[in-house]
């Protein structure tokens, strides 16, 4: 059975591979090896990946998503990328990312309020855009720098 693969946003991955270096046939071999290796499987959707995009694709996914060695543990990361996916939105990142979050411990009352918690921004977000808020007058009545 293959391990969840959680997507990291659109954005993100494409912004870092503009600047990836092109693939050979070897690298895209050892990568889909390591992710064979890693989720014991290579999911149909990873064979659909550009192959000059998968080296770099997945050298960003393990190390950031799949790495025990970062700031985030598991749980923040898949609760982070719920709610970033939810406003994307993304339903593949949306279940995946459900499902990663509650296989590292999230309670649906955590996996509820990162989602709350996306709306609410969003819905901010909307009313500083659309009503144009000055910034530095809002930075200084937030009492910010």
């Amino acid at each position: 059975m293959i391990r969840h693969l959680l997507p990291c946003s659109a954005v993100t991955l494409a912004a870092a591979l503009a600047f990836a270096p092109t693939a050979s046939a070897q690298d895209v071999a050892t990568t889909r090896a390591d992710i064979e290796a890693t989720v014991g499987g290579v999911p149909t959707f990873v064979t659909q990946v550009a192959a000059s995009a998968l080296p770099g694709l997945w050298l960003q996914t393990k190390a950031l998503e799949f790495s025990d060695d970062t700031a985030l543990d598991a749980r923040t990361k898949a609760l982070i990328s719920l709610a970033v996916a939810a406003q994307i939105p993304c339903s593949y990142c949306v279940w995946s990312d459900t499902n990663a979050a509650r296989a590292n411990g999230a309670t649906d009352e955590q996996i509820a309020e990162a989602v709350a918690i996306a709306g609410l921004t969003r819905n901010w977000s909307t009313n500083f855009h659309g009503l144009q808020v000055d910034m530095e007058t809002f930075r200084m009545e937030m009492g910010g720098e």
